[in-house]
């Protein structure tokens, strides 16, 4: 990456006209300074591992000349801590959720683009939850779950072939419903790009229910 030492001082000497906007436009904040090799869009998504740093600006608007590293730079990771993190029961979506998960997002990628390659996945926000079931005629006081649903809002980095890396955002969805039966349960997902947590969850409401059903092909 050569030295970043000079680079900086060099940027400091002569910064550029978007670096003095940016710390004009935040007195007494910071400016981050990005590594664009591991993003797509410098205007979408930027997960943190990809911030060098942050220019330290001064209350007149101006770089203090100060720049602070960020510890944890470097090409990106999975996070899945939200989910995993939870607490919620998921033991109908599989012994290892966040394993899952993100093969069922590689395929759907796949089947979009041939050779598409999932760089990293981080899941945002806390996932929305949705539990059915009927009582247990054994213990009145026990549920027996008959169908569950999540809902994960997701930020991606995906390359394919001949084509330039991308950072994708929306909304996947899991539903699976006859876990009381026998023969196993009917799956389905969903993968919503640019979607809002808010209106996944909502539509979650009705998919639960739609899943199963004749007209419901199983895609898993």
């Amino acid at each position: 990456m050569g030295d970043i030492s000079a680079e900086r001082r060099r940027i400091l000497k002569s910064p550029p006209a978007e670096l003095v906007a940016e710390a004009a436009a935040t007195p007494g904040g910071s400016v981050a300074e990005i590594d664009r090799s591991l993003i797509g869009d410098p205007n979408g998504y930027v997960p943190g591992e990809a911030v060098q740093g942050v220019w330290l600006v001064g209350q007149d608007g101006k770089l203090t000349g100060e720049f602070v590293e960020n510890p944890n730079y470097g090409p990106p990771k999975d996070d899945f801590s939200k989910l995993t993190d939870s607490g919620h029961w998921l033991g109908w979506l599989a012994e290892q959720p966040a394993v899952a998960v993100r093969a069922s997002i590689e395929e759907i990628l796949n089947t979009q683009v041939a050779g598409a390659n999932l760089e990293w996945i981080k899941i945002l926000d806390e996932p929305r939850y949705l539990t059915g079931g009927r009582p247990d005629p054994g213990d009145p006081d026990q549920l027996i779950v008959t169908r569950a649903g999540i809902a994960l809002s997701f930020a991606l980095s995906v390359t394919s072939p001949g084509h330039r890396r991308e950072t994708l955002q929306g909304v996947f969805s899991w539903v699976a419903v006859a876990l009381d039966q026998p023969g196993g349960p009917k799956r389905q997902v969903w993968f919503d790009l640019r979607a809002d947590l808010d209106w996944a969850e909502a539509e979650l409401r009705e998919r639960i229910y739609r899943v199963g059903r004749p007209r419901d092909a199983d895609p898993m």
